[in-house]
């Protein structure tokens, strides 16, 4: 794995650690959100380690939760709290974005808000976003898609129709 010429399978659990913590945001498929913490204080977590960190506020207002930043968790939608999620990994300005199986738990008109996140994240902030799904209509948006068989790279191919979340079908 090369990131801006570093060979990341050498490095020093160290630099590694370094690594996530500067560079990497991620988006896990069960929000991972403190209970007892709002939405602002969920999201401002990160904040304290980044460098040039977005104010909470303004990453909830990037995902469309202007309006419920001091509601908790449980005062939240599945969706409101993943999109609560992904305003938390991109609050550092991440220079690259996980997302592991974002929509997995959600219904499709939820999802496809989630994924109008994402997509509106990776435009405005330019971050580099990798989603590993199993659902294989989320393909439609990559620039590339990767398909892994038995833990090994299947296939790679480049999409020359992107479709934006809104077009998505399920």
């Amino acid at each position: 794995v090369m990131y801006r010429g570093r060979d990341l399978t050498t490095a020093e659990e160290r630099e590694l650690t370094d690594y996530r913590r500067r560079h990497v945001g991620f988006v896990f498929q069960f929000y991972n959100l403190i209970p007892s913490l709002t939405a602002r204080e969920n999201v401002a977590l990160v904040t304290d380690i980044a460098e040039h960190p977005l104010e909470a506020a303004e990453a909830l207002a990037m995902v469309d939760l202007a309006d419920r930043l001091d509601h908790f968790p449980a005062q939240l939608s599945g969706g409101e709290q993943q999109r609560v999620a992904i305003a938390r990994a991109i609050a550092k300005r991440p220079d690259v974005l996980l997302c592991d199986e974002p929509t997995g738990a959600l219904d499709i008109s939820t999802g496809i808000v989630v994924l109008e996140a994402i997509e509106r994240i990776n435009f405005e902030l330019g971050t580099a976003t990798a989603v590993i799904t199993h659902n294989a209509a989320v393909a439609g948006m990559a620039d590339r898609v990767v398909t892994l068989s038995d833990g090994h790279i299947g296939s790679v191919r480049t999409n020359d129709h992107k479709v934006s979340a809104r077009e998505l079908e399920w």
